[in-house]
C-alpha cells in the first residue's frame, strides 16, 4: 500500500501510546479504504466493509472519521505525503543534459513506475475519487483544492522561459499527460507506450529543470 514519506530519527515525531494506536487505526482503515475503493468504487464499499477488512468495528472509523467524505480527504492528504510527483526523477533538474537526454530518462521512469503492480490500483482509486468529486460537490471543491495544490508544487519548479504559456498552465497540461497517459496505458500498454511521457513532458516543460 501507500507509504508515507521516510522521516530521519532526528525528525520523528515522539507519540505516546495512545497517538501511536490511534495512527495505527488511521492507517488501517486508510489502506482498507484504498483497496477497497480501488476494486469497487468508493459507492461500491461500505464503511461497515472497510472496518472489517481492517480488523476493527464501524465506531472506531467514526472515531477517527467524520465519514466517507473525511475518509476520502484523507487518502488524498497521504497521497500529497507520499507521491513524489512530477519532480521525483532526478533527470528533471540535470541541466547538465541535454532536453532530449532528460526526456528519454523522464520516460524511462515513468514507465517504470507504471509497471508497479500498485500502480494499477491507484489509478483505479484516482478515477474514483475524481468521480465521487463530481458527484459529492461538499467533497468536490476539497478535491479541486488537492489537484490545486499539485498544480502549484509543479509550477513552482518551472521557470518562464520562453514559452508563451504561464507555468501555472503548463503545470495544468504536464498533469494531464500523467494521468491521462496512464489511464491509456494501463488499458493497451502495446499501442500506448509509457516512455511517451518524457517526450510529452518535454515540449511542455522545455527548459524549466534548469
Amino acid at each position: 500500500m501507500i507509504s508515507g514519506p521516510d522521516r530521519s530519527a532526528g525528525n520523528e515525531e515522539v507519540r505516546t501510546p495512545r497517538q501511536e494506536r490511534r495512527a495505527q487505526t488511521r492507517a488501517a482503515l486508510l489502506d482498507a479504504a484504498e483497496r477497497l475503493w480501488a476494486e469497487r468504487g468508493i459507492r461500491g464499499a461500505s464503511l461497515d466493509e472497510i472496518a472489517a477488512l481492517a480488523g476493527l468495528t464501524k465506531g472506531a472509523v467514526y472515531s477517527n472519521f467524520a465519514g466517507k467524505s473525511d475518509l476520502v480527504l484523507a487518502l488524498l492528504e497521504r497521497y500529497t505525503q507520499a507521491e513524489p510527483g512530477l519532480g521525483a526523477c532526478p533527470a528533471m533538474r540535470d541541466s547538465e543534459r541535454s532536453p532530449d537526454e532528460r526526456s528519454a530518462d523522464i520516460g524511462r521512469h515513468y514507465a517504470e513506475r507504471m509497471s508497479d503492480e500498485e500502480t494499477r490500483m491507484r489509478a483505479l482509486l484516482l478515477v474514483e475519487l475524481w468521480l465521487f468529486g463530481m458527484r459529492d460537490f461538499s467533497a468536490g471543491w476539497r478535491i479541486a483544492d488537492w489537484y490545486h495544490a499539485r498544480r502549484e508544487e509543479i509550477a513552482a519548479g518551472l521557470s518562464t522561459g520562453s514559452s508563451e504559456m504561464s507555468p501555472e498552465d503548463r503545470a495544468s497540461l504536464a498533469m494531464a499527460i500523467e494521468f491521462g497517459l496512464a489511464l491509456q496505458h494501463l488499458l493497451d500498454p502495446d499501442r500506448v507506450p509509457a516512455e511517451l511521457y518524457g517526450p510529452g513532458v518535454g515540449l511542455l516543460l522545455g527548459s524549466s529543470s534548469e
